[in-house]
């Protein structure tokens, strides 16, 4: 996988300037942790978010949507949405919102 410098720039820009963010080489593209735990990424691919085991499903039923795979482990509670779903600013916030909830709730790392 290769980077998507256009996805990584809508995600700063939605994430802006919280504390606890950090970005990082991930996943095959750059990956955001906030306050040590992974919360999203960005890679040619799509857009990667982190929405805890058994927060997924109401993301998986959107179409765009699928269960994001690391090689052929199905990695539970993370989803990849298309640049069809992400360009959408709705479901883009909508996911986002959804892996900040989950994020915000994990013990400081």
């Amino acid at each position: 996988m290769t980077r998507d410098p256009g996805l990584e720039e809508l995600l700063r820009e939605e994430l802006g300037d919280r504390p606890g963010l950090a970005e990082k080489s991930m996943f095959g593209g750059r990956a955001f942790l906030l306050k040590g735990n992974l919360l999203c990424g960005a890679r040619s691919d799509g857009m990667l978010m982190r929405l805890g085991k058994g927060n997924d499903g109401w993301a998986l039923a959107l179409p765009g949507v699928i269960q994001m795979l690391s090689g052929d482990r199905v990695m539970h509670g993370w989803v990849r949405a298309t640049a069809e779903v992400y360009g959408d600013d709705r479901l883009r916030r909508r996911l986002l919102d959804g892996a900040l909830a989950y994020v915000e709730a994990l013990p400081e790392k």
